[in-house]
């Protein structure tokens, strides 16, 4: 592009770039959008606030899950709901004595995480002595074969997956409830981000075959955008050629990573595990209809959640209001195109997702519902 000038005393006077003007212009925009965002985002918080529940006189004894990641940072997310219901939270992880521990703080309740790692022999004797036991299954349906070994020892059985409630009473499981995951407001919240983590179109999590199938469907739109890939196993689309310069290959993001990269986005592509995936441990193929815990955490970040469609989607947010689902490539793709130029309907339904998450979707409100059924 060409440099205007004019001549002044005899000497070339810069006026204007059209590149610069073009960039100024675009660069305002932006920045006039997430200042925006951010704006009404904090609005949003400043009117709900975080929801403080009443302070239970229970002690609690959290075994943690005992495995690498993701699980440490849902461990944290749940201590700190847990401190905002009741009165003591003492977290000890599988591979110590568990029965010492409680012998020694003497809890109301010993609520463990996922479950696989703790020994069963320390579970049954927990119960001997007279403590009573909760485990709330992370990974329903996908692990129920070690799963199902695992939940008739505890007295509470909470499972993210509204299928596995059946599953659980039919193996005589009495105490058993439906109990989704929720967004940590301490890790997933608005803000502003650095051009390193803008995209236009996100996506982060494994890639399990069903998720390649579908980028591999969509590649050649999502090389035309800003689009970031993370996670294992991307190098098995048949596109990762035409998308290698988009993909971060063989990496656990950090939740504080993760959090930057959804506000940084546009939109976040949501598309949940398959049932029959190899690397899963499910031989009955028992079906999946909840949602996963990123639904709450893209949503905790005030940006537009694209996710699959799933019956209990609507359960959680008011499809079309709070939250866009697709169905097929195709469906994605029209959804995509749509919102990227709809740039105010797509703001207001991510501030509607906000706002539903913080009303209803917290730790804090799962922990508050969970010790009301413990204890009530």
């Amino acid at each position: 592009m060409s440099v205007k000038t004019v001549r002044k005393s005899g000497k070339p006077v810069v006026t204007w770039h059209k590149g610069f003007e073009a960039g100024s212009r675009d660069g305002s925009v932006a920045g006039w959008n997430e200042g925006y965002r951010i704006g009404r985002s904090n609005g949003i918080y400043t009117q709900l606030g975080e929801r403080l529940f009443p302070i239970r006189p229970y002690k609690v004894l959290y075994v943690t899950a005992g495995i690498g990641d993701p699980y440490p940072a849902l461990d944290q997310a749940i201590i700190e709901g847990l401190r905002s219901v009741v009165s003591e939270v003492v977290s000890v992880s599988p591979a110590e004595s568990v029965v010492a521990a409680a012998t020694l703080y003497m809890p109301d309740i010993v609520l463990v995480l996922n479950g696989v790692i703790l020994p069963l022999e320390q579970v049954d004797e927990l119960r001997q002595r007279g403590f009573r036991t909760a485990v709330w299954f992370t990974d329903d349906p996908y692990y129920t074969d070690w799963t199902i070994g695992i939940a008739p020892h505890y007295d509470y059985v909470f499972t993210l997956e509204l299928n596995c409630v059946s599953l659980y009473q039919s193996i005589g499981c009495t105490n058993v409830y439906y109990f989704p995951f929720a967004v940590n407001t301490k890790a997933f919240y608005p803000c502003a981000t650095q051009l390193s983590f803008q995209t236009d179109i996100c996506f982060i999590g494994t890639a399990f075959w069903n998720r390649v199938w579908y980028v591999d469907q969509i590649a050649h739109y999502l090389k035309g955008k800003r689009t970031l890939l993370s996670g294992w196993w991307w190098d098995r689309l048949q596109q990762y050629q035409l998308l290698s310069s988009s993909i971060r290959l063989g990496n656990w993001m950090t939740p504080e990573d993760t959090s930057r990269y959804y506000n940084g986005a546009k939109i976040v592509i949501n598309l949940h595990r398959p049932v029959d995936d190899e690397t899963n441990n499910n031989s009955m193929l028992l079906q999946a209809c909840s949602v996963n815990p990123r639904t709450f955490e893209i949503n905790g970040c005030s940006t537009l959640q694209l996710v699959d469609l799933r019956s209990e989607v609507s359960q959680m947010y008011v499809p079309n209001q709070e939250i866009v689902t697709y169905s097929s490539p195709e469906e994605l793709v029209y959804q995509l195109d749509y919102y990227l130029t709809h740039e105010e309907e797509r703001r207001e339904i991510a501030f509607k997702a906000y706002n539903r998450t913080l009303r209803q979707h917290t730790y804090a409100h799962r922990l508050d519902q969970m010790m009301s059924i413990l204890f009530e």
